[in-house]
């Protein structure tokens, strides 16, 4: 896909992983809607960025909202890539230190972030990218963020483990199932990533996640997340895989 004058929709877009994807589509030349919270700081991000930028408030998980806010990168020439970054986790674990069992509502709201707000992406994305002219033999790509903890996940992650390894799952079924409209679908499962969270670590703690990473002994860059899912986007015979993008990092149990 030719990412110059596209519309393109990047969620969780105004922090961390989705707003360094959002910045690099706009430098590739693409027209960029932020979808993030209200309080997320979205607007100021999408302003930062000029005219190639908006933002469109919305929760992942509330089809009305999400509908809502990929209707405004809709409106920007038509929907042809969407990268959903947005989830989260709460740790959990299945006996806390008394011995009572781990929290279901905390396992469901996490596994609902991350798995059902990616079903919503690639349905409602899926739904306005197939209204698009082939070109170049597709009509356009979605690029999902999963975890490493799909694969290793540690103590106390359990259901962020679940709702990532989910992800996973999907991703092969949904290029299968979206084939037939011209429609890729890839997933990106970072390691331990640079973001904001991180910053607030104390050196010697990060110090320690740097040499946990075999090559390079360091936390990948928000950049090389975008870098990887441009190239995702762009590269046409990308679909159905999940790709790590972790350093060659197997996490340890804790």
């Amino acid at each position: 896909m030719r990412l110059e004058g596209v519309s393109t929709a990047v969620t969780g877009g105004a922090r961390g992983l989705g707003l360094a994807t959002a910045r690099s589509l706009v430098a590739a030349g693409a027209k960029v809607t932020i979808i993030d919270l209200p309080d997320s700081g979205g607007e100021a991000a999408a302003a930062e960025m000029g005219d190639a930028a908006r933002f469109a408030p919305a929760d992942v998980t509330d089809a009305g909202e999400f509908a809502a806010a990929l209707d405004v990168a809709e409106e920007r020439g038509g929907l042809r890539g969407l990268v959903h970054c947005a989830g989260a986790g709460r740790k959990i674990r299945l006996l806390d230190r008394d011995g009572a069992p781990g929290s279901p509502e905390d396992f469901e709201w996490t596994v609902r972030l991350n798995l059902f707000g990616s079903f919503n992406a690639l349905r409602l994305g899926a739904e306005r990218i197939a209204r698009r002219d082939e070109s170049d033999g597709e009509r356009g790509a979605i690029v999902l963020t999963a975890s490493v903890a799909a694969h290793e996940g540690q103590i106390g992650q359990i259901a962020y483990t679940a709702g990532k390894a989910g992800v996973v799952g999907m991703t092969l079924t949904a290029a299968r199932d979206l084939a037939s409209r011209s429609i890729r679908v890839c997933t990106i499962a970072p390691g331990i990533m640079d973001t904001r969270l991180l910053a607030r670590m104390r050196e010697d703690v990060r110090a320690a996640l740097h040499a946990g990473v075999p090559q390079p002994s360091r936390l990948g860059r928000p950049e090389e997340f975008a870098g990887l899912a441009l190239h995702v986007l762009e590269n046409g015979y990308l679909n159905g895989e999940t790709i790590r993008l972790d350093g060659a990092l197997r996490m340890a149990p804790r």
